[in-house]
């Protein structure tokens, strides 16, 4: 019992300080693979709860009780356009889990919204209410996700509506080829039901395929959404991770709407209400745990020594402050491509956290700016001096870096700690001094 408790302090150690310390280059890549696999759930885990994932995940709950109503009635006047109204009406009767009666509701208010807007003013405002429905959720959407992703710069309202009415246009096309494969497949089991192998194996597949097509839907969701550069093969296993545990939930929801005859007997006719949005805020939660888990599959070597960046010397950050101002001053002489925050990291070796957050220093200071669209993505965001290059030394940077911010605190240093003021002042003016005549292109 002894030697137990032990080991699992030491894996404690492991997952938690150990690993994060380990340089991909240091280990064996089955080693490699291994801390991969702990650093993302570990990462990923912790991420959900102090990202407060919870909170967002019942945001997203009204937005999307609020807005079903009008996106549904948008999928299905396009739907209608195709000629093929019933078949969308059927696949969601199966995959919206709420009550039958429930659902003759919401589609009596689809066809009521539908037959209103061919009136003349509440067309206006049909579609006005329409457009605000659907830029509200999938707003809401990227929101969410791109503060999972740190992404500070959202889509404009132009990409809004291009981007999302683009989505929702596809929509109904994407719903009628699902309902369609379905029933292909069903169609060759039916057929081959004599034949035990093969039925066998066409009714594996028939099962498969609403786990892996809900596992590419929600691979796209992760790609499209975040207002930045996200890699497939970073979004395909938590999608396919996330398609498959939402589905489990689905079904489990299922069974418990059929049996739970209690809950039925105490809220009634609206017994269908409480359980939707409780399956609504239980399926937010799994999706946002599953961009979590993109986030940190693309991002995890940002995380390496963590416990450091967030303990990092004065005399380091300086370091990182001029080697970084030299690398950019160095790339703009040559007249390449400026860099990004994730090629400064790799050409300087300094962790992706620590570069990150000395850019921000540098461009707050006015050493450097970005270039770019106003409405690029993170990763397309990059960095060019802001000053002469020539005449940048090392010791006008220490002095901008140490000079900037707010000073004002009504301290008494003109009299009362004029002595230890007057002592600081004086030594930084020296070190500047000594290094004035330093450039950053010729130390660095």
């Amino acid at each position: 019992m002894g030697k137990l408790i032990k080991n699992l302090k030491a894996f404690v150690v492991f997952v938690t300080k150990t690993m994060w310390r380990v340089k991909d280059t240091e280990v064996s890549s089955g080693q490699y693979r291994r801390n991969y696999v702990l650093k993302v759930i570990y990462l990923s885990v912790q991420r959900y709860f102090s990202n407060r994932v919870q909170v967002r995940a019942k945001a997203l709950t009204y937005s999307t009780v609020f807005s079903i109503v009008p996106i549904l009635a948008l999928l299905f006047a396009m739907a209608k356009g195709f000629g093929f109204s019933n078949l969308m009406e059927s696949l969601l009767r199966k995959g919206i889990p709420i009550g039958g009666d429930t659902m003759d509701t919401v589609m009596t208010f689809i066809d009521s919204y539908l037959e209103h807007t061919h009136s003349g003013l509440f067309i206006g405002v049909g579609l006005v209410i329409l457009l605000w429905a659907i830029i509200s959720l999938t707003g809401n959407i990227e929101q969410g996700f791109n503060q999972i992703w740190g992404v500070r710069r959202a889509r404009s309202y132009f990409r809004k509506v291009t981007d999302y009415f683009s989505m929702f246009l596809l929509l109904p096309v994407l719903i009628i080829l699902l309902g369609g494969w379905s029933i292909f497949m069903s169609t060759i089991y039916e057929s081959l039901r004599d034949l035990y192998f093969l039925s066998a194996f066409v009714n594996f597949l028939l099962k498969l395929t609403p786990y892996v097509l809900t596992g590419l839907i929600f691979t796209g969701m992760f790609i499209f959404f975040p207002n930045t550069k996200v890699k497939f093969r970073h979004a395909i296993i938590p999608g396919l991770l996330t398609g498959f545990v939402f589905q489990a939930f689905f079904y489990f929801y299922i069974n418990i709407q059929v049996n739970v005859s209690a809950y039925n007997a105490i809220y009634g006719s609206f017994a269908a209400i409480p359980l939707l949005l409780f399956f609504i805020n239980v399926a937010w939660c799994i999706i946002l745990f599953g961009v979590e888990l993109t986030y940190v599959s693309q991002n995890i070597r940002q995380y390496n020594f963590s416990e450091d960046i967030d303990n990092v010397s004065h005399r380091f950050r300086d370091f990182s402050c001029l080697l970084l101002m030299s690398i950019i001053c160095k790339r703009f002489r040559k007249g390449l491509t400026p860099f990004t925050v994730a090629e400064l990291s790799e050409a300087s070796d300094i962790p992706y956290r620590l570069a990150e957050q000395t850019v921000n220093e540098l461009e707050s200071c006015g050493l450097i700016y970005t270039i770019g669209e106003p409405d690029a993505k993170a990763d397309d965001i990059r960095y060019v001096p802001a000053v002469d290059i020539a005449q940048l030394t090392v010791g006008h940077v220490l002095k901008v870096i140490d000079t900037h911010g707010s000073e004002d605190f009504k301290v008494d240093c003109s009299e009362r700690f004029a002595a230890p003021w007057k002592a600081l002042v004086q030594s930084k003016q020296s070190y500047y001094a000594n290094v004035s005549s330093d450039t950053l292109l010729a130390e660095l």
